[in-house]
């Protein structure tokens, strides 16, 4: 979700060789014998199986398409979009700040959030009449348009080691971290990479 370009090549005969298979086939026809005839289905059955096995793989191990439900990351992403998640990304690069991430809702377990990475591990993390301050400084949100943001303060706190402070987009409509406080890494279980479904929005997700 390829074929190996060698066992392709190397199943072509040559002129000579056609011919002489081909002479073989018509004097056993002529002769009544019984004609053998390649074992097609076996091959393709064989390679259906390894190509589920991959996509089984993939999506287990690597990349999980999953179903948006709720506007809180708006526009961003919309409810009942589809997206891809990769699931193995963290183990490779660490979290960072502006990543989309998928994780367990801290309160429930059973279900998951989707939401913004606006904290780090260390971040003084304050917000002002809806206005996000990292370590004193004014983060530039350039992915909450006007029409999407509120007036919602949220006192001065340091994000504990290992968490992360996550916000939605669509901060009117949003339950995070301003309700349940920081995540911890070990909820986080992927990042959102690629949306699939609508064809409009088909693309990376940023």
């Amino acid at each position: 979700m390829l074929r190996d370009q060698a066992s392709v090549q190397s199943s072509v005969q040559s002129p000579v060789a056609y011919t002489a298979a081909s002479s073989e086939v018509t004097a056993a026809a002529a002769s009544g014998a019984p004609v053998r005839v390649r074992p097609g289905f076996g091959v393709w059955v064989r390679d259906l199986i390894i190509s589920l096995a991959i996509s089984a793989f993939i999506i287990v191990f690597i990349y999980q398409p999953v179903k948006v439900e709720g506007t809180s990351m708006m526009p961003s992403l919309e409810d009942q979009e589809r997206i891809f998640v990769n699931k193995f990304v963290y183990r490779l690069e660490p979290i960072e700040r502006g990543d989309i991430v998928v994780f367990r809702y801290p309160r429930d377990p059973s279900k998951s959030y989707i939401k913004r990475v606006i904290g780090m591990a260390g971040d003084r993390i304050r917000i002002e009449g809806g206005l996000v301050y990292v370590n004193d400084e004014a983060l530039d949100e350039y992915y909450v348009p006007a029409a999407y943001t509120d007036s919602r303060s949220y006192p001065d706190t340091v994000v504990p080691p290992d968490c992360y402070f996550v916000l939605g987009d669509h901060r009117s409509m949003s339950n995070d971290s301003r309700d349940f406080g920081p995540v911890n890494q070990s909820f986080i279980y992927g990042k959102a990479v690629f949306g699939y479904w609508p064809m409009d929005k088909v693309g990376r997700v940023r």
